[in-house]
């Protein structure tokens, strides 16, 4: 279980990776308290830790799939790979970027809808 001062720590960060929403979800259901209650008590909107649990419980991760083209194949492997999105938006990430921040991104641009 979280202590006290994990879970403000993570309640106060704007976007919660999946392992931190669980570990918000898990110190909420030991907690024993309402979900309101626990949310106001660590300062952050409880539609937030509810959405969080629906999506933990029902596990609804649609994998979906864009058409993509190859447009220019870039002969230096250290690159960064280039995105470009249905409605002409470009994204830009480096070699080894993180997957959770990509989709972030892409949900900030409403191309895909996150928990």
């Amino acid at each position: 279980m979280a202590r006290g001062t994990d879970v403000r720590q993570v309640a106060g960060r704007r976007y919660w990776r999946e392992a931190e929403a669980r570990m918000l979800v898990e110190a909420w259901r030991s907690s024993g308290e309402r979900l309101t209650e626990f949310a106001r008590r660590h300062d952050f909107q409880p539609k937030r830790l509810a959405r969080w649990v629906r999506c933990l419980e029902t596990d609804n991760r649609a994998v979906g799939f864009h058409a993509v083209q190859l447009v220019q194949r870039r002969p230096e492997p250290e690159g960064p790979i280039e995105i470009e999105l249905a409605r002409g938006q470009r994204v830009r990430l480096p070699r080894g970027f993180e997957a959770e921040d990509l989709k972030r991104v892409l949900a900030v641009l409403g191309e895909v809808e996150t928990c």
